[in-house]
């Protein structure tokens, strides 16, 4: 049995909550299928894979129990006709100002009453095991997959992406949230014209003899792991993010990856075969997982593979963009991206890219997107909120 609430408003008018912890497979079926019914007549929602949603709240599967803990909660009437749904969590590696918990994989009706007392649930949850404040909606794992609130730019979802109605923006801010920090998606046409520098920097590159471009090849993965790992610690120590990277890892990541993996979208640049530049693309899987409703067994990976030969796929997403410290700020990626750029004009059905969000503390990495080309065509935001609500807000610092 779920835990009986009241909601009031007007004080004379009182609705009744049920919050039930999702435990039994009727409950996680239904905090599968209630999105479904609730964006039914929305052509931009694209159902999430069921298990990329169920594999977060395994802990066998997810590294993120190990230092912390998870629950997900149902919100009922009493006629047991659920009005949303969440998920709240602290995970001890994230590391804020104050102890700061999460909820996430949120889902509400357009109402602002039912809102409110599901944050207010979560808060005190939250406040059970010492948190000060809840950031959402974020994902209990990675950065990469599930996070942030939707509030530009409601265009059908990258893979990973969240996705919501223009409500939600309401919803929270209503209740008291703030944005920590937009994450910022870059986007370009393929056709688009290229910036005049870009093309100039080709020009004066290609005369270059030491310099070649390559696409990356699915049959030489050994090779291009090195490589990318290479550019890649390289890149990042310059930006002081410390990020560091090991071979092995990276080759595990492109062997799990090869099924998709595109032979004319992901580019390396060489001098002298030593690798200098990288940029890496991969389609969209969300072109091709629209078609499966969520479900990946043995019949949709056959339809997968059915939808993936006959179907167009037009968008390509931006992953990592790199250039050693040597190379940097000398025009290389405007040789590379029209090297690129030109080869898979030619070679695939792709017409837009774009890249994963970058959070807008992070003006290097905005900076670099914006050479490249491109235009910001989605936002979304991490919101924060405070229980203590005399303490001073403050925004995501700058890097």
């Amino acid at each position: 049995m779920g835990e009986k609430h009241y909601l009031s408003s007007p004080p004379s008018f009182y609705v009744m909550i049920i919050a039930e912890e999702v435990k039994n497979e009727s409950q996680k079926r239904e905090f599968l299928e209630f999105p479904v019914r609730l964006y039914h007549h929305d052509p931009n929602y694209v159902r999430p894979l069921d298990k990329d949603i169920e594999e977060i709240f395994n802990s066998e599967k997810n590294k993120f129990f190990k230092n912390g803990e998870c629950a997900r909660f149902l919100f009922k009437n009493k006629e047991k006709e659920t009005l949303g749904k969440v998920a709240v969590f602290v995970n001890n590696l994230y590391k804020q100002q104050q102890p700061t918990g999460g909820i996430g994989f949120f889902d509400c009706i357009n109402d602002q009453q039912t809102a409110d007392f599901i944050f207010n649930y979560c808060k005190k949850w939250l406040q059970e095991r010492g948190m000060e404040a809840m950031d959402g909606s974020i994902n209990f794992g990675e950065r990469d997959k599930f996070w942030g609130v939707l509030i530009d730019g409601f265009a059908q979802p990258l893979y990973g992406m969240n996705y919501n109605f223009p409500y939600y923006k309401d919803l929270f801010e209503n209740y008291g949230f703030k944005v920590y920090f937009e994450q910022l998606c870059f986007s370009r046409p393929i056709f688009a014209d290229v910036s005049r520098v870009f093309t100039v920097m080709h020009g004066k590159h290609s005369r270059n003899p030491d310099l070649t471009a390559k696409p990356m090849k699915k049959n030489n993965l050994k090779k291009f792991a090195q490589d990318f790992t290479e550019i890649y610690n390289k890149a990042w120590a310059a930006h002081g993010e410390g990020k560091h990277i090991t071979e092995s890892k990276v080759l595990r990541m492109f062997r799990k990856m090869k099924p998709i993996l595109n032979d004319h979208i992901s580019w390396f640049v060489y001098e002298k075969e030593k690798p200098i530049a990288m940029w890496m693309n991969l389609p969209d899987l969300n072109q091709w997982f629209k078609y499966l409703n969520g479900k990946f067994g043995l019949f949709e990976k056959l339809k997968f593979l059915w939808v993936k030969k006959f179907k167009k796929n037009e968008k390509m997403v931006g992953l990592v963009f790199g250039v050693i410290p040597e190379w940097q700020k000398k025009g290389i990626e405007g040789y590379m991206i029209w090297e690129g750029t030109q080869h898979l004009r030619k070679h695939t059905d792709f017409k837009v890219t774009e890249m994963q969000w970058i959070g807008d503390f992070n003006p290097k990495m905005i900076k670099i997107a914006e050479n490249l080309d491109t235009t910001v065509t989605r936002k979304l935001a991490t919101y924060r909120y405070l229980f203590d609500r005399n303490k001073e807000f403050e925004r995501h610092p700058t890097l």
